[in-house]
């Protein structure tokens, strides 16, 4: 009787209020929604349920990290991810563009920045590490280098490196600073190199006689081994982009020579490109016939660069319509093999080799198998894939066949480890928001924008229809309450009537 006499004093008011009210608050957590799926790759309430309603519920488990090299056991069909822990490591990219002879070009014609803060900032801790040690201090130069890596804004940069050349006029790191970041063209980034060159040698072979006499001594050795040998390497990359193809092989070559077991700037990977360059296809085989080994770290460049040399040898008579009919030689078969494989590793690279996404500047940091590393890719390699007759139709007409050996890439690989989970977070740190990011595998809408997507079309429905129709839609919510309430009163009638049996009961225990 109460519940009927409240049912009746509400007015037809209060249900368009309480729908509108409803709708509009339900639109407003699906447009944040949508916002941070946009931006973040996941659903808000998804991610707050999972951190903190999941652990308290039991149904947490520890976050698995993902090893990205090949297996070596060719007995196993498929891959699972190890059981170690580890970021998703960046690495420093070989392709990195001159900031002021080519970045900052860009910049200046399109008005986009082609970097983000946090790479150039991974960059400037890169370049602390390499080029100033602990036995620089008190070194005025060194601590003015300190300060200029740390900069945000380009002009104080240059600015500090000129002060520290002022102080040292034989400072190799702040002459490194100004030819990536104030020249305005590779000719003048090559002319300040080699000067930097000067400096940076004699500095070498000065502590290389002294790097045994303390710890300070070895770690200037260190330093100076680092700052030569990037000097070297960015001389070389001059004379690639400049035209000097043998002398860029030459120097290349001495590099890794004189430091084989140097990775650390992937100086294998430029020879590589040269050897395309120049149409080297045999040393390109032999070069990569050492670092495509399971010892090795695998890259795009090692994976794709495999595909397209065995890929050389049968593209141009390569047919899909004949290979369904007749099937695939051993040759073409290798090729299809290749191509998968290289897929498997990297699977954003074809849409960008295929030109089905427009390509962007490569960015100072790459993630393997990321977005980032397809891009740096796809920049320096595209033209070797036209170059060789037939190849990118093979790619276009193979490289969708990768996803049926891997229907779960983010659960078992088949070459590889599973596809990693942090790619997507780490791609968009790297690269430019104008960038449309190339996520993989692609992700359906989540649950919960699905089902606020519905309820706030329901509420406004609701709402509309009940401010053209309030005496109906009144009687409607009436009868839907009482629909509800009468199994709850049913239920409490029949407790109220087990009570009084269950009294004695009681009594007597």
């Amino acid at each position: 009787l109460f519940q009927d006499m409240f049912l009746n004093t509400l007015t037809p008011k209060f249900y368009v209020a309480l729908t509108g009210t409803s709708s509009l608050i339900s639109g407003l957590i699906l447009i944040f929604e949508w916002w941070y799926f946009k931006k973040y790759g996941t659903s808000f309430i998804e991610q707050i349920s999972l951190t903190h309603i999941s652990p308290l519920l039991g149904g947490a488990d520890d976050d698995e990290s993902i090893e990205y090299g090949e297996s070596g056991n060719n007995n196993q069909n498929s891959i699972q991810a190890p059981p170690q822990s580890a970021e998703c490591k960046v690495w420093r990219n070989p392709y990195s563009l001159f900031r002021g002879a080519e970045y900052q070009r860009y910049k200046e014609v399109t008005n986009l920045e082609p970097l983000t803060y946090y790479d150039m900032n991974l960059s400037a801790q890169d370049h602390q590490t390499f080029f100033i040690c602990e036995a620089d201090n008190g070194k005025p130069e060194y601590e003015i280098m300190q300060l200029a890596w740390r900069e945000r804004s380009p002009s104080e940069r240059i600015k500090k490196a000129k002060e520290a050349l002022e102080k040292n006029p034989d400072c190799a790191p702040a002459m490194i600073l100004l030819a990536e970041e104030e020249c305005s063209t590779v000719l003048e980034v090559e002319k300040l190199l080699r000067q930097a060159y000067k400096s940076a040698e004699a500095s070498f072979r000065r502590s290389q006689q002294q790097q045994h006499h303390s710890g300070n001594h070895e770690s200037l050795h260190r330093r100076d081994t680092n700052v030569f040998i990037y000097v070297r390497r960015r001389l070389a990359m001059c004379a690639r982009k400049l035209g000097r193809l043998k002398e860029a092989i030459k120097m290349m070559k001495d590099l890794i020579k004189e430091y084989p077991s140097l990775n650390l700037f992937n100086i294998h990977e430029n020879l590589i490109e040269c050897y395309f360059e120049t149409e080297q296809y045999a040393d390109a085989q032999a070069f990569l016939a050492k670092y495509d080994d399971i010892t090795y770290p695998k890259s795009a460049t090692i994976c794709y660069t495999a595909a397209l040399l065995k890929a050389r040898f049968v593209a141009d008579k390569f047919s899909p319509d004949a290979a369904s009919k007749k099937g695939l030689s051993s040759a073409e078969m290798a090729a299809v093999e290749a191509v998968h494989r290289a897929v498997e590793f990297n699977p954003h690279v074809p849409k960008y080799l295929l030109e089905m996404k427009p390509l962007i500047l490569p960015p100072e940091h790459i993630l393997k198998r990321g977005d980032s590393e397809a891009i740096s890719y796809a920049f320096n390699h595209l033209r070797h894939w036209k170059r060789v007759d037939g190849a990118l139709q093979l790619l276009h007409s193979t490289w969708e066949g990768t996803f049926r050996l891997i229907p779960y890439p983010l659960e078992k690989g088949n070459l590889f480890y599973p596809y990693p989970l942090c790619t997507e977070a780490a791609d968009r740190e790297l690269l430019p928001s104008q960038h449309d990011l190339s996520v993989f595998p692609k992700k359906e809408l989540p649950f919960f924008i699905l089902f606020i997507a519905v309820l706030c079309t329901v509420t406004a429905l609701l709402a509309l229809l009940t401010h053209q129709y309030p005496e109906h839609m009144g009687w409607v919510s009436r009868q839907a309450i009482s629909w509800v309430s009468a199994p709850l009163g049913y239920i409490l009638d029949k407790l109220e009537g087990l009570l009084p049996v269950m009294s004695p009961l009681s009594v007597k225990l």
